[in-house]
């Protein structure tokens, strides 16, 4: 194969090497994302921030239920420090599509009392292609240490 044929078969393999990283960069990105917005969402609730809870899960607001759970577990969670995350295990990791389901994540706050397990109720939207959007619906009380979503 000549020099002059081989220049443009190096170059689109090259560019398709580039798309290809680009998109697995942005689907594993979903998760960090996913991560970072629980994250969020604990700490607003560890300082006892309702509102701040209600603005980070979409929907909850005008639901009477919901923003109940979400002020009872400002109010009863708060504690000083900061929030670490002791174990996540989400239904909609590595989706490649959109999808819902629940989060369970275990946090606590270092000598703060016990570890806390909770449910959210995570949905994610759009594609790799497309691109992606992370919305949390909801928040549960805490559950049992050992207790599934």
């Amino acid at each position: 194969m000549s020099r002059r044929a081989l220049i443009p078969l190096v170059a689109v393999d090259a560019l398709a090497f580039a798309f290809v990283s680009l998109l697995l960069a942005r689907y594993l990105n979903t998760e960090g994302q996913e991560r970072g917005a629980v994250f969020a969402l604990l700490q607003a609730q560890a300082h006892g921030d309702a509102g701040a809870m209600l603005k980070r899960l979409d929907g909850c607001a005008p639901d009477p239920r919901c923003a109940a759970t979400a002020r009872a577990n400002a109010q009863q969670l708060r504690r000083a420090g900061e929030v670490k995350i002791l174990a996540y295990d989400s239904k909609t990791a590595y989706a490649l599509g959109s999808k819902r389901g629940p989060t369970r994540v275990a946090w606590t706050v270092i000598d703060r009392g016990l570890p806390v397990v909770q449910c959210v109720d995570v949905e994610r939207i759009g594609t790799v292609l497309a691109g992606r959007a992370i919305r949390l619906r909801r928040l549960s009380p805490p559950i049992d240490r050992q207790g599934t979503c």
